[in-house]
């Protein structure tokens, strides 16, 4: 089961440069999109919708901002659009699809780099959602969640560690956040289980040669329940095209829903 998870910065421009020519030829079972930046009713071209692929978006209520969506070969039973943090599920943050003994989310935590005031929201937004996160590994089923969470995790996650330790999405609190979903709740980063390297980055700042000299951040995720822990396959971060400042990462596993 090949799983993509995209934070597209603006699915039309990502579109535009080539993401789901690419998408065609990869035989995925899901793609979770982040940052659609684009309503549904927006996407007026047959090249957003795939053949044999059930699809769904959750906007947010501002156009060209923020919003997720899911792509799957088999039809959900149920499809889910919020978190139940109403400032959040404005934001369109939030896409889940629910089949008989599995779920898979596509989400897109808050970034608290434009200042103290975002950074506030997003540390409001991890409180909440660590009690979701709990409750969600509590019931008895397996989950994938797909996502730009935002946060760096550890020092291999991030060329240049030293100089952003007062950055936000490197900030001391916000890896303790992450600790806890992994250590505490016991979440599970499937892309640490297969790839256990350096330098393995989803993100590059469109400043002074960022991509060129590979001085990235690991900020998109898929993080799994434990009992898919040992299903995980392979990892690939693509980067052979640029469809946005972030590249897709693809995890596949050895698991049939």
């Amino acid at each position: 089961m090949k799983v993509i998870s995209f934070n597209a910065n603006g699915i039309r421009a990502a579109t535009r440069k080539g993401f789901f020519d690419w998408f065609n030829q990869q035989d995925a079972e899901f793609l979770c999109i982040q940052e659609t930046k684009a309503q549904l009713a927006q996407l007026n071209d047959d090249i957003y919708f795939p053949k044999d692929y059930h699809y769904a978006y959750t906007d947010a209520s501002k156009k060209g901002y923020s919003g997720v969506a899911i792509y799957a070969r088999k039809k959900p039973n149920k499809i889910i659009h919020t978190l139940g943090i109403d400032w959040a599920d404005e934001e369109g943050r939030y896409i889940q699809f629910d089949y008989d003994q599995f779920s898979i989310a596509s989400i897109y935590l808050p970034s608290g780099s434009s200042g103290d005031v975002r950074q506030e929201y997003k540390m409001a937004f991890l409180d909440k959602y660590k009690h979701i996160l709990a409750e969600q590994i509590a019931q008895s089923r397996d989950f994938i969640i797909c996502g730009d969470i935002n946060i760096v995790h550890k020092e291999i996650d991030i060329k240049n560690w030293k100089q952003n330790q007062k950055t936000s999405g490197v900030l001391p609190e916000e890896r303790a956040w992450l600790d806890h979903i992994f250590d505490e709740l016991g979440w599970v980063d499937a892309f640490r289980q297969v790839n256990k390297e350096p330098h393995q980055y989803t993100w590059w700042s469109n400043r002074g040669q960022a991509r060129a000299k590979n001085v990235g951040w690991r900020i998109d995720y898929q993080i799994i329940t434990p009992g898919l822990q040992d299903c995980v396959v392979s990892d690939g971060i693509y980067k052979e095209q640029w469809f946005s400042d972030h590249a897709p990462l693809t995890i596949s596993y050895d698991y049939q829903i």
